[in-house]
């Protein structure tokens, strides 16, 4: 099933490994076939991955957009899910279902999940800080 992508002015995206930049005006084009998608709103940037989720994101996204380098890839994912999940117990379900995206080689949904994780950590830190 085809999808159509609307591109705001400057936006980039990652499509099929490429870094794709749009012009001064939105545009749409259409996706008819299966390929590597990434948003920029859903791109982390190495120097934003600054807590302990948002570095589990920013591996899972290494995953689905450098096949090359899988294994180095997973080492470091299931390292920093480690430390996360003795650290922090309630992420338990986050991360168990991620593993599943993750063993089935499904890293566009294992992003997601990890974006709900990313969303959790935040409300943590907000009701442990104080902050509403």
């Amino acid at each position: 099933m085809p999808l159509k992508i609307t591109l705001k002015p400057h936006e980039r995206l990652i499509l099929g490994g490429a870094v794709v930049t749009n012009g001064s005006s939105s545009s749409s084009f259409t996706i008819e076939n299966n390929v590597l998608i990434l948003r920029e709103k859903d791109i982390i940037r190495e120097e934003d991955a600054t807590s302990p989720c948002k570095r589990i994101y920013f591996i899972v996204q290494l995953m689905y957009i450098d096949e090359k380098n899988l294994t180095r890839y997973h080492k470091a994912y299931w390292e920093n899910v480690r430390e996360l999940t003795d650290a922090v117990k309630t992420m338990i379900p986050y991360v168990d279902q991620m593993n599943e995206h993750i063993i089935s080689s499904e890293y566009y949904k294992a992003l997601k999940t990890a974006k709900k994780m990313i969303a959790y950590e935040e409300e943590l830190i907000r009701h442990a800080t104080g902050r509403s």
